[in-house]
Order: C-alpha cells, then structure tokens, then sequence
C-alpha cells in the first residue's frame, strides 16, 4: 500500500499544504489504496512535502509522485483532453503553482496575526527555551523566499491585486464548467483545489480571501470538489450572499 506523508488536517482543511492535498486528491482520482502518515519537510528526501513511499521507493515532490502514478499505475490524469488541452492545463497548474500558491503563502505566513494563529503552533512541541527562536527562523525564511517568489517585493495591495489577476484568469477558464478543463476531473483539478481551498479556509481572514470569494464560481467549484474527495469532512465557509 503506498503510505502518503503529510502534516495532517488543521487551519479548516483537512490538509494543511495545498501540496499535499494535490497529492492526496490525485490518489483518489487514481483509485490507489493508500494510508496516510504526519511528517515535517526534514523528514522527506527533498525536504519537502508530501513524499510517499510505494513498496521500496520513495519519491518526494507532488508533481513527481503524479508521474510516479502514472507511469507505474498506468493511469492517465489527463485522459479525456486533447494535447492542446493538455497544454493548458499545464499552464494553469505552473500559474496557481508558482503564483497563487506564494500569495497564499504570504496570507498566512508573513500576515502577523495569521502567522500566530497558524503555523507558529508549529512549533508548541519544542522545548520552551528554543520555541520562540524556532518560530522567528521559521518565519523569516518563508518571509525571504515570499521575497523571492515575486509577489514579497510589492506593496500588500499590489500583490494581491497580482494575484486575483491569476485567479480572474482561473475563473475565466472554469467558467459555467464543474471542472477546470471540463466535465471531468483532470490533474490540474487537484492543483487548483488546494490552493483555493487554502485562500478560502474560514480559519484565516484575509484580503486575498475576501476578494477570492468574490469569484462565486471559485467558491462553488471549491464546495463541491471538497465534497467528492473529502465527504467526510466538515467544510464549512462562511460567505456572504453574492
């Protein structure tokens, strides 16, 4: 059975990292039997997460366990599309990826009262005298690669205003659609569905969640994604009514 490593459910989410929940999303997609285990970046070979190990191998990054899928298990996330479909269905994962992603980053990490209602608690196991210290060395360097990303080189309202561009350009394409490339789920699917539910989590407040709610389409999509792949969970956002 392939184990999957991950942090575990918190902040509203049944899985903290939009990583890990793209992983575990695409698993179910896939039908592969899995059992899941808490680990920290330290622990995976490229110290990130999610990692799985399946049978004797061990394969860190979301997007290489997606190839790990489907290369050994022979299922094609990306059947129902055309290769011009395909193709921007990668496009849209890279943006969310490499764009949206760091302006959830920044709602949560770099955002004081965000970062200490949310991961500071990261480190509530470690001994009181090295806590402190551990969360400011945490926070600075989440801090600096926001920095690095792009979006931590801008005013607050400028990259936000960056960031809804992406997801204005998300929207357009989910249009009236249950899926992001069309009426069945494909990889991208499982992208999209971690980061957005990662802004719209009710356990944060933020600008960059109240201006994603906006997006009504977001948010339905959202709703019923989090309903087919987690059912049991309890997902319940408070909007206001468009």
């Amino acid at each position: 059975m392939i184990i999957l490593h991950g942090f575990g459910p918190g902040f509203g989410l049944p899985e903290i990292s939009p990583f890990v929940t793209k992983t575990e999303v695409q698993l179910k997609m896939a039908g592969l039997a899995y059992c899941k285990e808490k680990a920290m970046p330290p622990s995976s070979p490229k110290g990130q997460l999610p990692y799985i190990r399946d049978e004797a191998e061990t394969i860190a990054d979301s997007t290489f366990i997606r190839a790990h899928i489907e290369g050994k298990y022979g299922f094609d996330f990306d059947a129902p599309l055309s290769l011009q479909a395909r193709a921007q269905a990668w496009a849209f994962e890279r943006m969310i990826e490499h764009h949206v992603y760091w302006a959830l980053v920044g709602a949560r990490w770099v955002d004081e009262t965000n970062f200490a209602k949310g991961p500071a608690h990261f480190f509530d196991g470690a001994p009181e005298h090295m806590r402190e210290k551990l969360r400011e060395d945490a926070q600075f360097r989440v801090a600096e690669n926001y920095l690095l990303s792009g979006l931590g080189r801008h005013a607050p309202d400028d990259d936000i205003d960056l960031a809804i561009r992406s997801l204005f350009a998300l929207s357009v394409q989910l249009g009236d659609k249950p899926y992001v490339m069309g009426d069945t789920p494909c990889g991208t699917d499982a992208t999209a569905f971690g980061a957005l539910a990662g802004i719209l989590t009710p356990f944060f407040d933020s600008p960059l969640r109240a201006r994603t709610e906006k997006f009504r389409n977001l948010t339905d999509y959202v709703d019923r994604m989090m309903g087919q792949y987690y059912p049991e969970f309890a997902w319940s956002p408070v909007r206001e009514a468009a």
